[in-house]
């Protein structure tokens, strides 16, 4: 008895793929060449799924990750490319300092935080459903701690960047968060023994040569 197969588009062709199928499986299964948009499977980044879907008798369309959302009768799919926006905030962790001076530092690299409308644009586009305009709020009123929680499940689609009318680029603002508490934060002691472990040579790790 044959499989039953549920009938969806994608990027305006007709797939039929099983009810168990994510989109990006249903995708590459359909024989279609996967070249771009696909992080988990080797050629990006997690993330680079993002995608705009609209279900079967719904107007409203939204976003997803095609990599976690499995397909439905009648759904229409479009991939979405990823854009590089005109300014691009550069620094240097290892320069920051004790803390005390981190709010500074958060403004001289990303002075349009502060411009945060409060519109909730960025939380509707994020696919995982992360607070994102909250951890904006804490990471320009200087508090890193909560914005790296906030952020923590960030996997920089950039759908959010791209949804701000301010042009505030919250994920590498949440990045740069996380990477602010990591740098000032005691790091675990099962890893710093392990580490001391094989720079002693106590301990030795075997890597496997490639084939050639």
């Amino acid at each position: 008895m044959s499989e039953n197969l549920l009938t969806l588009t994608i990027d305006g062709r007709e797939v039929k793929a099983s009810a168990d199928s994510s989109i990006i499986q249903a995708y590459a299964r359909s024989g279609s060449a996967v070249t771009a948009n696909v992080g988990c499977m080797g050629q990006g980044v997690c993330g680079s799924c993002r995608c705009m879907i609209r279900k079967e008798g719904e107007r409203e369309v939204t976003t997803a990750l095609a990599c976690e959302t499995k397909v439905e009768e009648g759904m229409q799919v479009s991939f979405l490319d990823y854009f590089i926006p005109e300014h691009i905030q550069y620094y240097d962790v290892g320069e920051v300092g004790d803390g005390w001076n981190w709010l500074d530092d958060t403004a001289k690299a990303f002075p349009e935080a502060q411009n945060c409308r409060h519109c909730g644009g960025c939380n509707r586009a994020c696919p995982k459903g992360l607070e994102v305009e909250n951890g904006v709020a804490q990471v320009v009123s200087g508090d890193f701690g909560a914005a790296a929680l906030t952020f923590d499940q960030c996997v920089m689609c950039n759908l959010c960047t791209l949804s701000c009318p301010e042009h505030i680029r919250p994920n590498h603002l949440g990045l740069f968060a996380r990477r602010m508490k990591a740098a000032r934060t005691l790091r675990p002691v099962d890893l710093m023994r392990r580490l001391r472990e094989i720079d002693s040579g106590k301990m030795k790790v075997e890597f496997e040569e490639e084939a050639m």
